[in-house]
C-alpha cells in the first residue's frame, strides 16, 4: 500500500517543488511590475516643467501651507464642493492658509453625473463666495465615485450646463479628468477648453493640456501622508503669462 505524500517518487516531489517555485516567482514578478510600471510615477523633466504644485481636500487633513511653499511648490488646487450640496470642510482653511503662504490657488468641484449642472454651479459659487482663485475654477470629471448607469449624453448635457453657467458669469473654467474621461466627456464637447489631465505615463495625452497630475503618492513637506503632484505645461515665463490671463486659451463663445 502506497502512502500519498512522503512515499511519492522523488521525481514527483521535485516536480511539485519546481511548480511551487514558479508560482512564487510569478507572484513576485507581478508585484514588481505593478510597482515599476503602474504605481511608480513617470519622470517629469524639471527643465521642461519647472512649475510644480499639489491638489488637496479634507482627505489630506491639516496642511502646513508655509512648508508646502518652502518645499518648492508654486500652486495648489483646493477642493471646494461636490454635487449640489456637499462642501469640503477644510476649503476655507486651506484657501486662507495657501493665500497667506503665497501659493497660487485653483479651486475645484467634483462633478456628480446624477445632479443638475446649474445646481452644481450654484453650490460651487456659494462655497467660493467672493474669493478670486488665480488658476480659475476646475470641474473634476471622474467615473470613479459616480453612478455607472447614466447615459453619456446626459452627463455631457449636465456638464455643459455647469460650464456655460460659470462662463456666463465670467469665471475661467478648466476641466479635469483622466484619458478615458477626456475622450468620453470633454474632447468633442469642449474643444480648446483648458485641460488638467491625470496620467501616469511620460506622454500624458495626445491633446493640449495645461496641468498634468502625474503622481497620487507624492511626498511634500507640510502634508501628512500621500498627496497628488502636478506640473504646469510650460516655462516660468509662460507661467507668468498664464497667471496674467494672456495664455488662457478658451473662448466659450467659440465653443462648437
Amino acid at each position: 500500500m502506497k502512502l500519498t505524500l512522503f512515499n511519492r517518487p522523488w521525481k514527483d516531489i521535485v516536480a511539485a517543488a519546481a511548480f511551487c517555485s514558479v508560482c512564487i516567482l510569478l507572484v513576485f514578478a507581478a508585484i514588481w511590475a505593478y510597482t515599476a510600471f503602474i504605481s511608480s510615477p513617470p519622470y517629469v523633466d524639471p527643465d521642461k516643467y519647472p512649475v510644480r504644485g499639489i491638489d488637496v481636500s479634507a482627505h489630506n487633513g491639516d496642511i502646513d501651507m508655509n512648508l508646502v511653499k518652502k518645499s518648492g511648490m508654486d500652486f495648489v488646487f483646493i477642493k471646494a464642493s461636490e454635487g449640489k450640496d456637499f462642501k469640503d470642510k477644510n476649503f476655507r482653511k486651506n484657501y486662507e492658509n495657501a493665500r497667506l503662504a503665497g501659493l497660487k490657488i485653483g479651486i475645484y468641484h467634483f462633478f456628480r453625473f446624477d445632479k443638475d449642472g446649474v445646481e452644481q454651479a450654484l453650490n460651487l459659487l456659494k462655497t467660493i463666495g467672493t474669493r478670486k482663485p488665480d488658476l480659475g475654477i476646475v470641474i473634476d470629471i471622474e467615473k470613479t465615485g459616480n453612478p455607472s448607469y447614466i447615459d453619456h449624453d446626459v452627463i455631457k448635457a449636465r456638464l455643459s450646463q455647469m460650464v456655460d453657467y460659470l462662463n456666463l458669469l465670467g469665471h475661467r473654467v478648466m476641466l479635469y479628468s483622466n484619458k478615458d474621461g477626456y475622450y468620453d466627456f470633454i474632447a468633442d464637447t469642449f474643444p480648446g477648453c483648458p485641460l488638467w489631465i491625470c496620467c501616469f505615463y511620460e506622454n500624458p495625452i495626445s491633446a493640449e493640456w495645461t496641468f498634468w497630475q502625474y503622481n497620487h503618492r507624492g511626498k511634500v513637506k507640510g502634508v501628512v501622508g500621500d498627496v497628488d503632484l502636478n506640473a504646469f505645461c510650460g516655462s516660468r515665463e509662460e507661467w507668468d503669462s498664464f497667471l496674467s490671463g494672456s495664455l488662457w486659451p478658451y473662448d466659450p463663445l467659440q465653443k462648437q
